[in-house]
């Protein structure tokens, strides 16, 4: 009797062994990772901004969070005519770096067409890594190591979630804002396609960002909804931007799109144009349908469309909404991959990966990756600058 119980007993402890470890390795294959090591710089508060918000047309406050949790936070605050040049300085607590730029208030909305066959590297989901994306810009050859561009004419496309998650959030919006000034001056561009998790802090869903942002809206005597408005700088200059784009004959776009695009009579900048104008609303089903709600919707709207990952499609589904907008891909992120890759005989390429995180440590190890596109050659682009045609 005895020994039938142990017996039984080591079968049910290998049942779930053999159970834990498919959950593990199922967990692996879906991205999933242990973290440790959690640095508490990842909160620190001290230098943190700086934080721009327009107090009339012509005014703008720029702060900045000084002190700490011991003697308390105050800003240092001061004034500035909209309509100069305004100096400003980004810190990033981690490592004790900061990089300088200029505010300038007359930035405007991007062109939705690029034709010009110069190199495009593209990256998408960093989650407000700084770090990360930084390292990753240098190790590419995107940028040198004290942040100038060194990517020419070349087109760097941001594929949306760059914020949310992380607490580098303030820091990676403002390096993509320097980015995209110093690009200009070297005849390259910075295009930042807006994500699902943009849209979301412009519409007031704050659940996936750090509490930490939740702690310096109440310091700047504001509200978290306040921090992206139309009232403020870093807003006012994202609801600029657009949610696809075509370069070089390639779309780019965070979800994607859906079959039943081919069936709306826009043009890809009537479709820009027509979601901008309503970034502030949450995508809530509305009792009079329009043929239009389904580019906005949460599930099939272009920022949020998961169906190249989530549904059965047939390749003609993929290939006719690229036909209807004249293009030869089209690259996403928003779908977790374990690499850069493409499917669909190469017409849907998903960038989305697990990036190694600022401020602590992962088991399985994360690494970026993103896609490189010389002429008609596509390639994955590994953390280490390396390139693997696709």
């Amino acid at each position: 009797m005895k020994k039938r119980i142990l017996r039984y007993l080591k079968h049910i402890s290998l049942t779930f062994l053999a159970l834990a470890i498919i959950a593990i390795l199922f967990g692996l294959y879906h991205g999933a990772a242990a973290s440790y090591g959690h640095n508490n710089l990842r909160i620190a508060l001290d230098g943190d901004g700086p934080y721009a918000f327009y107090k009339n047309d012509s005014v703008l406050n720029v702060n900045y969070i000084k002190g700490n949790k011991k003697d308390g936070f105050y800003l240092d605050q001061k004034e500035y005519n909209s309509n100069e040049s305004i100096p400003v300085n980004c810190f990033f607590a981690l490592d004790s770096t900061s990089f300088d730029f200029t505010l300038k208030t007359d930035f405007e909305t991007p062109k939705t067409v690029y034709n010009d066959n110069n190199k495009v590297l593209a990256i998408s989901d960093i989650e407000s890594g700084y770090k990360t994306f930084r390292d990753f810009l240098i190790s590419s050859e995107v940028i040198d190591h004290n942040l100038n561009w060194t990517f020419g004419k070349g087109h760097l496309v941001l594929v949306g979630d760059f914020i949310d998650r992380g607490f580098s959030t303030t820091q990676v919006l403002w390096f993509i804002y320097k980015l995209e000034q110093d690009a200009k001056k070297q005849g390259g561009q910075v295009h930042f396609i807006i994500g699902n998790h943009e849209l979301k802090n412009f519409y007031g869903d704050y659940q996936a960002a750090s509490l930490k942002y939740t702690f310096i809206a109440s310091i700047l005597g504001k509200t978290q909804s306040n921090l992206y408005d139309t009232n403020s700088f870093l807003g006012k200059w994202m609801s600029s931007k657009n949610v696809i784009e075509s370069i070089n004959g390639n779309l780019f776009a965070h979800g994607g799109l859906h079959p039943d695009i081919v069936d709306i009579d826009m043009t890809l900048e009537e479709i820009n144009n027509f979601i901008r104008n309503g970034y502030y609303e949450a995508p809530y089903p509305k009792p009079n349908k329009k043929s239009t709600d389904l580019l906005i919707s949460s599930k099939t709207g272009i920022c949020w469309y998961r169906g190249y990952y989530k549904e059965d499609l047939t390749q003609e589904e993929v290939e006719k909404p690229l036909e209807k907008f004249n293009a030869k891909a089209i690259i996403v992120g928003h779908n977790l991959q374990s690499k850069v890759k493409s499917k669909y005989n190469g017409k849907v390429i998903g960038i989305d990966v697990k990036h190694s995180n600022d401020y602590h440590k992962n088991w399985p190890n994360k690494k970026s990756e993103g896609l490189l596109i010389a002429g008609d050659t596509y390639y994955r682009v590994l953390a280490n600058g390396s390139k693997k045609e696709l």
